[in-house]
């Protein structure tokens, strides 16, 4: 069969596409990359249009990262996603399955995901947060904001049909100054939150 076979030339013309049809002209230019690189990872570039962000959100992020910041993420398939060899010897961090977390769930009646980021608390202020599941995960880190945990970033792209886009609408009102980048409604992913951590750490924003 013939078909385009090196993987640069392939991500040469994916990003040529995805400039071509990905409407970016109203975004800031840090932010810019990040959308791209989640149209990269979607295939998706109507979504453009319901990104919110705070104007630091991306230099907050890459400083931090370039600070060794820890790198908190809600579930193991953002974790998988990252690419760790652009790192500067950040940790990348996934909470959900350690010792005891089942047990918090279940005392503080709620998910999993929202009991694993309370073991964020000790190393929060700082870090960069990329969610990619779980609303709940959302929802609990912004009540540890609102109790005085200040992270550098949140990346927030919680996905489903319950409580994802409240949880995305939450981030957007709220009003502690923590810099963050989301998408509106029901869409998100994994994927998608990856991508957007990637975006700070590769040439040119990652795209």
């Amino acid at each position: 069969m013939d078909y385009l076979r090196d993987g640069a030339d392939i991500y040469r013309q994916s990003f040529k596409a995805i400039r071509a049809e990905t409407d970016v002209s109203g975004l800031p230019p840090d932010i810019q990359p990040i959308v791209l690189r989640i149209v990269h990872a979607t295939a998706s570039p109507e979504i453009a249009k319901d990104f919110a962000y705070s104007q630091d959100a991306a230099q907050s992020g890459i400083a931090a990262l370039a600070k060794s910041a820890p790198i908190f993420a809600d579930c193991a398939m953002v974790m998988a996603g990252i690419i760790k060899n652009r790192l500067a010897g950040n940790e990348v961090l996934c909470t959900l399955y350690d010792k005891g977390v089942r047990e918090l769930a279940s005392e503080m009646k709620t998910t999993r995901s929202a009991a694993a980021v309370d073991l964020w608390k000790p190393r929060l202020d700082g870090a960069v947060c990329v969610i990619g599941n779980a609303p709940t995960a959302l929802f609990r880190l912004l009540e540890l904001i609102e109790d005085g945990a200040r992270p550098a970033l949140v990346l927030g792209f919680p996905v489903g049909f319950i409580g994802a886009a409240e949880s995305k609408d939450a981030l957007i009102a709220h009003q502690q100054g923590v810099p963050y980048v989301t998408l509106r409604g029901r869409r998100g992913g994994s994927p998608m939150a990856a991508a957007a951590l990637n975006a700070l750490t590769g040439p040119e924003g990652g795209a």
